[in-house]
């Protein structure tokens, strides 16, 4: 049997602990770890939770990866390329690629009887992936598209419904300028009918945009069927978002050769830069609420252990006249402190998982959507967080320990035992 483990298991279970003066303190200490472990661990559910559901929700719009024309241009007028490519739809067989889908973007103004906004009108096809827009729908329902019929059906989102005060079924009338037409009249008007409502949560992409059948915007645009604004590509893991783009650049030939075509690849990061870089920062975040939190579990544990220490010198002065070594006397108080941290550690475990789950449940704590991008705080609580935080802590703080138990090896016997 492992003699210091016992020894330091029956100090720590032992009933005259709770009446010595280190009870309070190594209490204290404890409490700091257990609140410690609870501000970890939701700080790491939150913060991975926020980076998925954003993330999720802006992939969700706009694709991981865009291909389109390389004279594309911010005001959202691009130039066309022909849909009929060597990956498309071909490219879906890679690993690692989810699905790819085509579109085409005309902007426009909406008109009202009192009110008039400028929005993108998004095209899509037959090949697009509804599954994010049937989450997002708030009323009504989404449109089907096929190749053979053209469909007058737009879904809008609940940001310009509000703003034009719009709902299902109403008429929605928009203006088209085309600076290239083959018609004496630069200004088209379009007749739609809104067949649903739609909030992602998204302000930025809420406030633009509007989803059509692809086929109005390619006869807006004066354009035949087989061309289009680009390509849109979504892919399995995000986090292999950068492979998956030189993948796509690859496939696509996106190299210059005088008098081509030249297609441009762009990721979703490239294309929002700051939304990733905002949620880049909540890491740092993370990191400094971990260091922090560990740093007063380690102050806390150090005051607890030294006190004991303390109280037990007359202790350790009868093992050391036995003929124990510093080194094992040390192991004892090492692994007593083991089981204090671990005690503050498992109710800091209990406390914070049972938080995630009435906030996952109830989402109780609100956030606005305008600032935030999602309505409630989010918590991702993943097994594998939980062990490399409890892990983690034990190792550091118990091995920080080491230090301060040296003050053991200072301890004379004789006058450990003569003042007792």
């Amino acid at each position: 049997m492992n003699t210091e483990f016992f020894i330091a298991k029956r100090l720590f279970s032992a009933e005259e602990n709770k009446k010595k003066l280190s009870s309070a303190v190594v209490n204290i200490a404890i409490v700091g770890i257990a609140l410690g472990m609870v501000v970890m661990i939701l700080s790491v559910a939150i913060v991975t939770g926020f980076k998925q559901q954003v993330g999720e929700k802006v992939t969700g719009f706009a694709s991981h990866i865009t291909i389109s024309n390389y004279s594309i241009n911010t005001s959202f007028e691009t130039s066309p390329i022909e849909m009929q490519q060597n990956f498309y739809p071909g490219i879906e067989n890679e690993k690692g690629i989810k699905h790819i889908q085509v579109f085409a973007l005309k902007a426009g103004i909406i008109k009202t009887k009192s009110d008039i906004q400028g929005v993108v009108l998004k095209g899509v096809g037959s090949d697009f992936d509804w599954s994010f827009f049937k989450k997002s729908i708030v009323e009504g329902s989404i449109f089907s598209v096929n190749n053979q019929t053209k469909t007058d059906r737009v879904i809008i989102s609940e940001y310009i419904a509000r703003l034009l005060k719009l709902k299902v079924g109403d008429p929605l009338f928009m203006y088209f300028i085309n600076k290239k037409t083959k018609t004496n009249n630069p200004v088209k008007q379009r007749r739609f009918k809104i067949c649903g409502i739609y909030n992602t949560g998204l302000t930025e992409f809420d406030k633009n945009f509007v989803l059509c059948d692809i086929a109005q915007v390619q006869k807006l645009n004066e354009w035949s069927k087989n061309q289009v604004s680009g390509f849109e590509i979504n892919i399995d893991n995000f986090d292999e978002l950068e492979a998956m783009t030189n993948l796509v650049y690859e496939q696509t030939n996106s190299v210059y050769e005088p008098g081509k075509k030249q297609l441009m690849v762009k990721n979703i990061k490239d294309s929002y830069p700051n939304i990733f870089d905002w949620l880049e920062l909540s890491d740092t975040n993370v990191w400094l609420i971990l260091s922090i939190m560990i740093l007063v579990g380690i102050f806390n544990m150090i005051s607890g252990l030294l006190v004991i220490i303390l109280e037990r010198t007359n202790m350790i002065g009868i093992l050391k006249a036995m003929g124990a070594r510093n080194y094992n006397i040390r192991k004892i108080f090492l692994y007593n402190a083991a089981f204090l941290v671990g005690k503050g550690m498992i109710w800091g475990n209990i406390i914070g998982i049972i938080l995630c789950f009435i906030q996952y449940k109830f989402q109780l704590v609100k956030l606005d959507p305008a600032t935030y991008y999602i309505n409630a705080v989010p918590i991702n609580l993943k097994i594998l967080h939980l062990v490399f935080l409890n892990i983690g802590t034990l190792l550091v703080t118990v091995a920080v320990l080491i230090f301060p138990s040296m003050y053991i090896s200072k301890i004379s016997p004789a006058k450990a035992i003569r003042f007792s």
